[in-house]
């Protein structure tokens, strides 16, 4: 970690650290992943809206003279959610191998990098009483938030998977309904972490924790 004070005895954010090669690719290819994943769902949620596009085919082809019902219209609209839902669900393949991945950073990066070390100097300097304790006292609440979301990042990955593999597996075809009701909850809440973390990073990149964006890219060693 960066430290607190610097050379001239001024104070430093906690939130500008050392960050590891591994864990600066992780973070910039999950940030793409989630993005394109968003991506997807907002395409498919918009403008590939089987439903809505199907007045649009039955219009289409009745100008040609062809006349089908709603059903076969949606059924052709569909066609191009599908081509989107597999991309989506190669995208969340590439998610899942992500989330493990960044288990096995946290395994194997240099001791003063893991998040329980971070922790743990952290709130030792918040137990000091000093005039920043409040920014101590931010910085672990920002990353007891960031543990909630990989929690919830866990729980999107599992139940996509679950989803993926419901044709093959018995059990997880009775409870697809389930797994997908919990899938589409909590893609939501990891889509709108990702904005708020986008948005409060910008922030802080021009108030107290400057060159936290840059940290990232270079990881401020």
């Amino acid at each position: 970690m960066a430290q607190n004070i610097n050379q001239e005895g001024s104070y430093s954010s906690p939130f500008l650290q050392d960050h590891s090669t591994a864990i600066r690719i992780w973070h910039w290819l999950t940030f793409l992943v989630i993005s394109a994943l968003m991506i997807t769902v907002l395409l498919n949620s918009t403008l590939l809206n089987a439903r809505k596009n199907s007045l649009m085919v039955q219009d289409k082809l009745k100008e040609k003279g062809v006349i089908i019902t709603q059903e076969q219209a949606i059924a052709v609209s569909r066609e191009y959610t599908e081509k989107t839902w597999g991309i989506h669900k190669i995208l969340g393949m590439g998610l899942t191998i992500l989330l493990i991945s960044r288990i096995l950073i946290e395994l194997t990066q240099p001791g003063e990098e893991k998040l329980k070390a971070r922790f743990r100097k952290v709130t030792g300097l918040y137990k000091l009483n000093d005039k920043n304790k409040a920014e101590y006292y931010h910085y672990l609440m920002v990353k007891r938030l960031y543990l909630l979301f990989y929690g919830f990042l866990l729980v999107l990955v599992l139940t996509g998977v679950g989803l993926a593999l419901g044709h093959e597996v018995a059990f997880l075809g009775k409870i697809h309904r389930m797994l997908k009701r919990v899938h589409s909850f909590d893609q939501y809440v990891v889509y709108a972490f990702v904005l708020f973390h986008l948005f409060n990073v910008i922030l802080a990149d021009n108030g107290k924790s400057k060159g936290i964006v840059s940290g990232m890219i270079n990881g401020n060693k």
